[in-house]
């Protein structure tokens, strides 16, 4: 008998659980589904300082570094390939393969040791790229140096930024207000990772492999076939109403990309084309965005690539020969 009032009792009280759970709200039962390995790696991401750490004023000019080349303080890394780097470098660069900077910050320096870490390139684009990674990755004494090479001496801005800087669609902008739409959803990682920390990891290892060039967008395409990409003016308000690409919609530098603004609002079954002035800060986004899922990509040279005398006429982050030094090299 008293085995049949315990076996009873058993029953009643898992009947009652789970009526429980039949029970619950609505919303109560949304809470309980897992969120996206995305959204997990962008609240570590925002909660940790890695985020702010990429919207900050992460370069530094061409000046600052030729004072400093040979400050103990100061690391200089030039990702540029190996020939142009023999034919011409800042004396103390060392050469370092995109691929292999991960390896190098945690094998071959102790990164801690300096003041400021500067990552050189040709223009100044890729640098702010993997110095948006290693920011990520928690470094945060790594700057790039605006405009690249191409700041030091003309013969190497006469192979990046010369060549393509440009006017050519500076007519076809639109002055149009484009709205933000909200998708309310976020991009899918298949990392298969459940905890921030291993999720990174995956998709940093991911990132420093795959080369930089293949996120790069020519502003010809975009003006060509403007449906095909989702794009986005990653400059302040009065630049973006002075003329802007077609469909173009603003979304304001150091406040976007977040959980809490606008994250939700990026398509995750389009191509994401991101450009501002220079290519340099919208590179940057490039690296956090792809690092999250989107497909994302910087237009090169960004304004300046398609409405340069635009950006001179406003002194908005113009290239021109007056950017350029002649500073010695190691040849």
């Amino acid at each position: 008998m008293k085995k049949v009032v315990t076996y009873t009792l058993a029953i009643f009280f898992v009947t009652l659980v789970l009526n429980s759970f039949t029970t619950l709200p609505k919303d109560s039962i949304t809470n309980i589904k897992t969120s996206s390995e995305s959204e997990i790696l962008a609240n570590y991401l925002e909660n940790h300082g890695r985020f702010k750490s990429i919207t900050e004023n992460t370069l530094i000019n061409a000046d600052e570094v030729k004072k400093n080349f040979k400050n103990l303080k100061y690391h200089i890394i030039d990702i540029r390939s190996e020939s142009w780097f023999e034919y011409g470098h800042i004396k103390n660069a060392h050469n370092v393969k995109a691929q292999d900077l991960l390896n190098y910050f945690e094998t071959k320096i102790t990164p801690s040791n300096f003041d400021k870490i500067v990552v050189i390139c040709y223009s100044g684009q890729s640098a702010s790229y993997y110095t948006s990674l290693l920011r990520i990755a928690g470094y945060n004494n790594v700057f790039s140096m605006k405009w690249g090479m191409s700041s030091w001496r003309v013969d190497f801005a006469e192979n990046s930024w010369l060549k393509n800087i440009k006017n050519t669609f500076a007519s076809k902008l639109e002055t149009k207000e484009n709205a933000i739409l909200e998708n309310k959803s976020y991009s899918s990682l298949e990392t298969e990772k459940t905890d921030a920390k291993p999720i990174l990891r995956t998709k940093l290892l991911k990132a420093f492999a795959t080369p930089y060039r293949e996120h790069i967008i020519k502003s010809a395409d975009v003006f060509a076939t403007p449906n095909n990409y989702y794009i986005i003016s990653y400059t302040n308000y009065d630049n973006y109403k002075n003329g802007h690409i077609t469909g173009a919609k603003e979304y304001n530098p150091g406040n976007s990309f977040q959980l809490s603004t606008d994250l939700k609002t990026l398509p995750t079954n389009k191509k994401i084309a991101i450009y501002c002035e220079t290519g340099q800060n919208a590179a940057k986004m490039v690296a956090y965005l792809s690092l999250l899922g989107y497909d994302t990509g910087n237009i090169a040279y960004g304004g300046n690539s398609f409405m340069n005398k635009v950006l001179k006429e406003k002194k908005w982050n113009a290239f021109s020969k007056k950017e350029i030094h002649m500073f010695p090299v190691i040849e």
